[in-house]
């Protein structure tokens, strides 16, 4: 298809799809001409996708950018370049060191991860064991109850939740379509895994304390 049809399709301008090819988001069409090239569904996959990171996770370009490089760096293996391109997701600022609370928090999360048997994590730091750690630490100042008995049931979810996620991963047929599938569905799932947790919450609270 040439550039206007996959505008059409895509429901993206044909200006901001020369801004993803200027800017490494897209990859180069197939040149039949000088001035013009031929895109397939590859292209419109890669379109959908990017914009899906843009839009629904709220990534910066470059962000973006970053997370297609790493998953389309061939000289990782398979486990490698599924983490790469997930490592390089928006993260928050990682726990202050000098603050008695991130003690307290990395000691439950350390002991939270030998309960769920989930060992290695410190031998290959991921950004989301810093938040996990920010977030804990957050609690601890709140005064809310973080141990690890209290965190394990969020952990033994998490680990159903990951079995469910890398099921739906590997029904893509190729490992290009499946490292795109670990980026989308972990940025488009959270907003879903969010919103249920909150009509959950409306849900029981109805149960608990409708009609006092």
């Amino acid at each position: 298809m040439r550039l206007a049809e996959l505008s059409a399709r895509s429901g993206v301008s044909t200006a901001t799809i020369k801004y993803y090819l200027r800017e490494g988001l897209l990859q180069p069409g197939h040149r039949v001409t000088a001035t013009q090239a031929e895109y397939g569904e590859e292209h419109l996959r890669r379109l959908r996708l990017v914009r899906a990171l843009i839009q629904i996770g709220k990534m910066p370009v470059a962000v973006a950018r970053e997370v297609i490089a790493a998953a389309e760096d061939t000289s990782l293996d398979h486990h490698m370049r599924l983490g790469a391109a997930t490592r390089a997701l928006p993260r928050v600022p990682g726990p202050a060191e000098d603050d008695e609370a991130t003690g307290i928090a990395r000691r439950s999360v350390d002991a939270l991860l030998e309960q769920l048997g989930w060992h290695g994590m410190h031998d290959e730091p991921s950004p989301a064991l810093g938040t996990l750690i920010t977030s804990v630490a957050a609690l601890v100042r709140l005064g809310y109850p973080c141990d690890a008995a209290h965190l394990l049931p969020y952990g033994r979810l998490a680990a159903e939740l990951a079995v469910a996620d890398l099921d739906a991963v590997e029904e893509q047929p190729t490992a290009a379509g499946q490292i795109e599938a670990a980026v989308a569905l972990t940025v488009l799932y959270e907003p879903v895994l969010l919103s249920l947790r909150r009509l959950a919450h409306v849900q029981e609270s109805a149960r608990r304390f409708g009609g006092r």
